[in-house]
Parts: C-alpha cells; sequence; structure tokens
C-alpha cells in the first residue's frame, strides 16, 4: 500500500526543509510512502531549497528514505492552496492520500493516529481534528470562526465534525472518485467537505496536537477566507 503526502508550498523557506524532515522521521512500518511538493510560485528561497530536495530520497540523514524519490511540482503563477492540491492529487499515485501543510502547525507524528482508523476499516476519510487534542491556544477570532464554519458544516449536511478547516484530512483514493475539485483557495476545505458528506461518507475525527502561528509568522489565511469559505458551504449544500 502507497500512502501519497501532498505538500502545498507558498514562501515557506524557514520552515519547509524542516517540515520535509518531520515527514520522512515518522515511523510508518512497511507502509510506503511518497511525497508530492506543490510549489505554488514562492517567491522567496522556497525553489532552491525544494529544488535541492527534489528527487532525493529526503533531507532526514538517519530516517528512512521516502520509497519513491521527493516530486516537486511547479506553478508558474500563484494560484493558491486549492489549486496546488488540485495539482498534487492529479499527480499522486497512493492508494492514501494524505495532505501535509509547509509549516510546522502540524505534527508529522501524528499519522498514525490519522491511518490508523483506515487500517482497521472504520473509515474512508479521517480529519485531525485541533479541538480535541493538545494544541498551542489560537487567537479567540479564530477560534470563532473556526467553530462557526464548523458549525454550519453540520447543520447543513448533518453531521457532527469538530474541526471542518484542519489541514490533516486523509483519504482513500476510493473516496475521492468522482470528486472534481473547483476551489483554488483555501475554499478547498469547505468545498471538499461538503462533496464528501453529499458522497454519503462518513468523515472519522482523531485527536491531534496543533501549533498555530500568527500572522507575524507567516500564517496566510484572514477573515475574507473564512466569508468564501461559508459561502462555498451553502453553495455546495445545493449543487455538485
Amino acid at each position: 500500500m502507497l500512502l501519497s503526502i501532498v505538500m502545498p508550498i507558498y514562501n515557506e523557506a524557514p520552515f519547509v526543509e524542516e517540515i520535509i524532515r518531520r515527514v520522512q522521521a515518522v515511523d510508518l512500518g512497511d507502509l510506503e510512502r511518497e511525497l508530492i511538493c506543490v510549489d505554488d510560485c514562492s517567491t522567496d528561497d522556497t525553489p532552491r531549497i525544494l529544488a535541492a530536495l527534489e528527487g532525493t530520497g529526503g533531507p532526514h540523514p538517519t530516517a528512512k528514505p521516502f520509497d519513491r524519490p521527493i516530486r516537486v511540482l511547479r506553478h508558474a503563477v500563484n494560484q493558491g492552496k486549492g489549486a496546488a492540491l488540485r495539482t498534487g492529487f492529479a499527480a499522486a499515485e497512493g492508494d492514501l492520500i494524505l495532505i501535509q501543510d509547509a509549516d510546522l502547525e502540524y505534527d508529522p507524528e501524528d499519522y498514525p493516529k490519522l491511518l490508523r482508523p483506515i487500517f482497521k476499516g472504520k473509515a474512508e476519510v479521517v480529519y485531525g481534528s485541533r479541538f480535541t487534542g493538545e494544541r498551542r491556544n489560537m487567537f479567540f477570532h479564530h477560534w470563532v470562526g473556526n467553530r462557526f464554519l464548523t458549525l454550519v458544516t453540520n447543520i447543513l449536511y448533518n453531521t457532527t465534525l469538530s474541526d471542518m478547516e484542519t489541514c490533516y484530512k486523509v483519504f482513500t483514493r476510493q473516496a475521492l472518485e468522482g470528486i472534481t475539485i473547483k476551489s483554488d483557495r483555501f475554499n478547498f476545505e469547505p468545498e471538499i467537505t461538503a462533496k464528501i458528506l453529499k458522497k454519503g461518507i462518513r468523515i472519522y475525527e482523531v485527536p491531534i496536537s496543533y501549533t498555530g502561528r500568527e500572522f507575524e509568522e507567516g500564517k496566510k489565511i484572514s477573515w475574507r477566507d473564512g466569508v468564501v469559505a461559508l459561502w462555498t458551504l451553502i453553495k455546495y449544500r445545493f449543487v455538485d
């Protein structure tokens, strides 16, 4: 079985090599892994760092190398996280697909917890919840925005999620069959959630750790993305 780890990247030069090192260091036993990095037209030192890692087994000298050389896909113009994930998903060859942001907010040591429900046959889609595990507390307005969008998701799609906007999402290839992602930016999260739920798939949640960063540390999402996310949830409740 092959796990495809898809990493959308935009201007993450201070963090990208370290997060790839952490991904490589995770012990997943006999599960094969490939890493697909999608550089969304970064303007900092990210392209040079990725070029040095492309085609290698990873930067960690003592960890097990990735089973396939790191692949780097590049956008000629900046399009957004959703577009980067669309590119990465199209290139992924794995039986399972996991999303990993390129910052250090999410800990790859949580991979075994995310994968366990799928291996046990309990789930086709698993989300890592930031609100049920240990975490560095986020600003109140970020917390309110996340909880509000999750509440709207639960009302519109008859579910009981605790964290719709989480980065950590794992899908079986079968779960994604027939789903076309149209969102280019952060509205990927509500769109993929809406389409998974409309497909009749119940999402399994596990607690994860979370170390949120702030805007001065490079965080990119804003309140405007929350408004777009709300509209996305409403739109996909009634259209495909």
